[in-house]
């Protein structure tokens, strides 16, 4: 989605063009995946972080065209809502230092960002969802104005009705309905990127899976959506609702959710993820690419297909984990890393990053005799538990000398695998003291029983006893941006 469309009307002809493309691809793909040496490489780890900027009370701030010119940096993009953008992170090899180079990266983006936006009386920060924002904060009137947000308003209202409904439960519900896709809008993260070869895709790509729900819950940072408490993790049902509704749409018309953890754990490779979103997700973007110099055709001279109209397809469906192929570096494959929030500090966001590549690392191995132990069904419930209850929740895990499914606390789960992870980490090259560094942030964490949502809860809790609501909001707002300034890890932050 990252591409600008220059039309949003298309006819019937621009849909089945499309579709002859999109399968097109599939079968390059397919030829691709044959081919000696493709994908073959050094393992790299990039990352998308996406930001909120806020004015001087803690509000949303409406200049992220301003802040972009400004910056005059290519990384820097515009992301749906004014009040949002995302910095593309330089990809970094997997060995060595990959976290702290990252995490130094991230340091310096903000502080450049900032101090830019000083210049409009704001702040910029990574949350998960802003605790602050109000109904008035969405609309048309509050998205950025390029035409792949207006195609892709227009597009999905053509798919699912003209407004959606949004419902979510929590200590406060909350019920919506909206006619854009700015409430999506609302949700941040750092999405990353994770190259695997593809002989070792399935393989990976059902480790990230299995681990996604434990890193989710230690790492949870959204707990409120308009001022209300929703799950620790709100940004998963927002995200959900906000494309496919709150109607339970597949189980009513046999349609898959164009957002979800999956389908089921992979076969073969990455070819089936890719088909899978072919088959199963209609296209609702029907742009296709202009100047084709290989189609239909894979050269042996490195001169590998864009597979445009695959890769812009793919991102209209949007999984927790997703497949990507690019062309670039004689082209490759990588896992995209999708449920992590933004959040709370530069320090935890590389925490939580280290551990998910650590587990799927250290598990990757014994992935085959960990599948038959844990349906897929019961891994989607994990992840959907993770989500709402963070910190706090319980999740079915294979456990004991025979692996039967035991409820346990996510925790006690994690705890129990930070030697897996470990292990993971170093046999991946990275340097053992950035390993003990990051895992010991995730140690605290746990010790603490804290992360940046229960953070957020508590404080809430103890600032609503004296003040209202949105003035609560806001002095935890304020003391959550000075110690992400200061870059400490949220199980150090002390109460209000």
């Amino acid at each position: 989605m990252g591409l600008e469309i220059k039309k949003s009307d298309f006819t019937q002809q621009d849909y089945e063009r499309f579709t002859r493309k999109l399968f097109a691809n599939l079968d390059e793909l397919a030829q691709l995946l044959q081919k000696p040496g493709f994908g073959v490489g050094a393992a790299t780890l990039g990352a998308e972080l996406e930001l909120y900027i806020v004015d001087k009370s803690g509000c949303p701030l409406p200049v992220n065209r301003e802040i972009q010119q400004q910056l005059g940096d290519p990384q820097l993009t515009l992301e749906l809502n004014r009040y949002n953008l995302e910095y593309n992170l330089t990809p970094v090899a997997m060995a060595g230092h990959p976290f702290s180079s990252i995490e130094s990266e991230i340091l310096g983006i903000l502080r450049r960002l900032n101090r830019l936006a000083e210049l409009h009386d704001g702040r910029v920060l990574p949350i998960g969802i802003l605790p602050t924002l109000q109904r008035k904060d969405f609309g048309l009137h509050a998205m950025t104005d390029l035409s792949r947000y207006h195609a892709l308003t227009q597009a999905l209202a053509k798919m699912r009705g003209e407004t959606v409904a949004i419902k979510i439960d929590g200590d406060d519900p909350i019920s919506l309905r909206a006619s854009d896709v700015t409430l999506e809008g609302a949700n941040t993260s750092l999405q990353m990127h994770y190259r695997v070869t593809p002989q070792q895709f399935a393989a990976s790509f059902n480790a990230i899976q299995l681990v996604t729900p434990l890193v989710l819950a230690i790492s949870a940072n959204s707990p409120f959506l308009l001022g209300k408490r929703l799950w620790h993790e709100t940004r998963v049902p927002l995200f959900q609702h906000a494309i496919d509704g709150s109607s339970n749409r597949s189980v009513k018309t046999g349609e898959a959710d164009r957002v979800s953890f999956g389908h089921g754990w992979v076969r073969h490779g990455v070819h089936e993820l890719f088909a899978e979103a072919v088959y199963l997700h209609k296209p609702i973007l029907p742009v296709c690419e202009k100047v084709r110099r290989h189609a239909g055709k894979v050269t042996s001279e490195g001169d590998n297909p864009s597979l445009f109209e695959l890769t812009l397809h793919q991102g209209t469906v949007w999984p927790w984990n997703r497949p990507v192929y690019d062309p670039a570096d004689g082209g490759h494959l990588r896992i995209e890393i999708r449920s992590l929030p933004a959040g709370p500090s530069p320090c935890d966001m590389m925490a939580n990053a280290a551990l998910i590549i650590g587990l799927a690392e250290g598990l990757r191995a014994r992935i085959e005799e960990i599948i038959p132990a844990l349906p897929f069904k019961t891994l989607e419930y994990n992840f959907y538990q993770a989500a709402r209850f963070g910190m706090k929740a319980q999740l079915m895990w294979p456990n004991g000398p025979r692996e039967q499914l035991t409820r346990l606390p996510v925790a006690d789960i994690v705890a129990s695998l930070l030697p897996t992870a470990r292990k993971g980490l170093l046999s991946a090259g990275i340097d053992k003291a950035e390993v003990d560094h990051y895992l010991g942030i995730i140690h605290h964490r746990l010790r603490g029983k804290t992360n940046g949502a229960c953070w957020q809860l508590r404080q809430f809790e103890r600032l609503s006893a004296s003040r209202a609501r949105r003035r609560a909001l806001r002095c935890m707002l304020e003391h959550y941006i000075t110690h992400c300034d200061n870059n400490r890890p949220v199980a150090e932050w002390e109460d209000i």
